[in-house]
């Protein structure tokens, strides 16, 4: 394999299927795995390097910062390097690990690879935090926001997802992550494969999921319901995808992907549901004026302040 097209993988420029061939060569034999990680970790190298000579440059003419704009998928995003080794305290033991953090801004989302080649997509306002190099034991990622993972199969080292209260343990499979701290949920959705969820404060709480069903949590309860309806989690595909949801929940869900600020004015709105797709490249206007066709509301656009007032 050409290292020209794997740093090319590490940095999401690939095509979908270029990404599936990479990935199949990967697993194809253990030369081709160790040459997969050898390349990963002079692609990490070659990153961090890159950006502390970045850094001098920039402290001589003004103080430091420590965000640069670095990642460009279909949108820009934010991805902070930790340049200092951070300590983090896993399950087993306590090690020094340089970590890697992206932090996705409202209003976007991007395409990563982790590094053992697990594909993450990153919804609109989630930051995830992963290690330069995964250890032998486990790989652990940490989430705050939403994420779909497919996750690159190796029995010996699990894959965990730990969010702000619940951890996802994994061997190889796809799904779905929602579990945005300000708003208080949590839900897992399992597309493909076998997945625990583990309560951190109550480790007794432990749920398996199969595919098609998802876990949620309710009265500080994780529950278990079958998922009928998988447009919701089409968001990595730019659409946003509503079925029977409050007019409320519309609104917050466009400040998300709109970065923009929605005043309701009007109470009647908020008795409306709504069910319905929309493509997130059409824009807030667009949407808005779809959703006047069922739902009786005018609307109002303050450009300045980047704030929109439902009447």
């Amino acid at each position: 394999m050409e290292r020209e097209k794997l740093h090319r993988f590490f940095s999401g420029k690939t095509s979908v299927e270029e990404g599936m061939n990479i990935r199949l060569w990967m697993e194809a034999s253990e030369e081709n795995r160790c040459t997969f990680y050898k390349e990963r970790r002079l692609f990490d190298a070659l990153m961090l390097h890159d950006d502390r000579n970045a850094m001098k440059k920039i402290s001589a003419r003004r103080p430091p910062r420590i965000i640069h704009q670095w990642l460009k998928v279909s949108a820009i995003v934010i991805l902070t390097l930790a340049f200092n080794y951070l300590y983090q305290e896993y399950k087993s033991s306590k090690e020094v690990v340089a970590m890697n953090t992206v932090s996705v801004p409202a209003g976007q989302r991007t395409n990563i690879i982790l590094p053992d080649g697990t594909n993450v997509w990153l919804n609109a306002r989630t930051t995830l935090r992963y290690p330069v190099t995964f250890n032998k034991k486990q790989r652990i990622v940490f989430l705050k926001g939403e994420a779909y993972f497919d996750v690159t199969k190796n029995k010996k080292t699990p894959f965990v997802v730990q969010t702000d209260k619940y951890d996802i343990e994994v061997l190889g499979t796809q799904f779905n992550v929602s579990a945005y701290p300000n708003r208080n949920i949590f839900e897992t959705t399992l597309m493909k494969g076998r997945v625990r969820v583990i309560s951190q404060e109550s480790p007794e709480q432990t749920i398996i999921l199969s595919p098609g069903h998802k876990a949620y949590v309710t009265n500080g309860e994780l529950k278990i319901d079958k998922v009928n309806d998988f447009n919701p989690y089409r968001w990595k595909e730019g659409l946003i995808c509503f079925k029977d949801e409050l007019f409320q929940t519309i609104m917050e869900k466009f400040e998300q992907y709109y970065d923009i600020r929605i005043i309701i004015n009007n109470p009647n709105a908020l008795k409306y549901s709504y069910t319905g797709k929309f493509r997130q490249s059409d824009g807030i206007d667009y949407a808005l004026r779809v959703l006047q066709r069922d739902i009786q509301f005018k609307y109002e656009k303050d450009n300045d302040e980047g704030i929109i007032y439902i009447n």
